[in-house]
């Protein structure tokens, strides 16, 4: 039977989501190799079916809410690899259409799992409705700073020496073609800076889907050194964002944001931090000890958290951690 989908905003106006946790680990995990430039996008034309599987394994651990692996794909990025701009649009929309079929693919194992264990198949066709509605997965295309594709850590300082307009030109195509893949909102993540987050609000104009915009920080000011008061106050009276809020920081910096995102816009408030580990650039390795804690959920969700999951080397493991405080409280 068809079933309709919950809009996102609506769902958030219902209680907390489950996101999903960092992509590029668990692709690692799986044994693929991310030393490329387009970091996991370039698994989207060379193993697609890695990046299901790792979307696939989110969703069973929890995650009510997939990001696509499109974070680090623009079409300067892929033309710099000989990617033409057709297929480069086809590889933007399969990251959309991959994340669709990991959820399903989940559902489809929970609802076999259920319907085992129930032992009862007439009654699982009278409860499709319901236990969909429950279990519905929402998908978030990734759109990542332009610092992502320049591949050289400006993505964590921002200040590129490109004017608002400039910046909303060059995120203006891949938006469009994101847009056209029907996800459920477009996840304006990891922006370093105030100035840039305004480009992407421009950027996302008339394009039908609603957003979130997240902000990478340090401590309570954005990475390029804007407080981060007047960060969120630009998507204070923008009805398009229906979240905003952090990701790829650390967790006990997440803290104070979460408060000062719900107190400024009055809108649901995203977060998703990382491990807690420090990224060696010279040794290219994680140093340090992680010190994520689901715990801190109660206190996010109690500030205003309604989509609460991981950044980097954040797994699916810990998401079902997050994903039962969630369910228990």
């Amino acid at each position: 039977m068809s079933v309709s989908r919950t809009p996102l905003a609506t769902a958030l106006e219902r209680g907390p989501l489950v996101l999903d946790g960092g992509l590029s680990n668990q692709l690692e995990a799986q044994g693929c190799d991310l030393s490329d430039e387009l970091w996991s996008a370039r698994l989207l034309a060379d193993d697609p079916g890695q990046i299901e599987a790792a979307h696939t394994a989110y969703a069973r651990a929890g995650a009510r809410v997939l990001i696509t692996s499109s974070y680090q794909a623009t079409y300067e990025g892929f033309a710099h690899r000989g990617v033409g701009h057709e297929e480069a649009t086809a590889l933007l929309r399969r990251s959309v259409e991959l994340a669709r079929t990991g959820a399903e693919r989940a559902a489809a194992e929970r609802a076999t799992a259920r319907d085992q264990a129930a032992g009862d198949q007439a009654a699982g066709g009278d409860r499709a409705a319901d236990d969909q509605a429950a279990g519905q997965v929402w998908v978030a295309a990734s759109v990542g700073p332009y610092g992502a594709m320049l591949a050289d850590g400006s993505e964590y300082r921002g200040r590129y020496g490109l004017s608002v307009a400039e910046l909303a030109r060059f995120h203006r195509p891949r938006i469009e073609a994101l847009s056209a893949a029907g996800p459920d909102a477009l996840a304006l993540e990891t922006v370093p800076d105030a100035d840039e987050a305004a480009a992407l609000l421009s950027a996302v104009e008339g394009c039908g889907v609603p957003v979130w915009l997240s902000y990478s920080i340090a401590g309570e000011t954005t990475r390029a050194g804007q407080p981060l008061r007047d960060a969120f106050a630009l998507a204070a009276g923008v009805d398009q964002v229906i979240a905003v809020g952090v990701n790829c920081c650390e967790p006990s910096d997440a803290d104070r944001a979460v408060e000062i995102a719900a107190d400024i816009t009055g809108k649901p408030v995203v977060v998703y931090p990382n491990s807690g580990e420090e990224w060696d650039a010279t040794a290219r390795s994680w140093r340090g000890r992680a010190t994520f804690d689901p715990g801190r959920v109660t206190a996010w969700r109690d500030a205003g958290a309604r989509l609460i999951g991981g950044c980097c080397r954040v797994g699916p493991e810990r998401i079902a951690e997050l994903a039962a405080v969630v369910r228990n409280h």
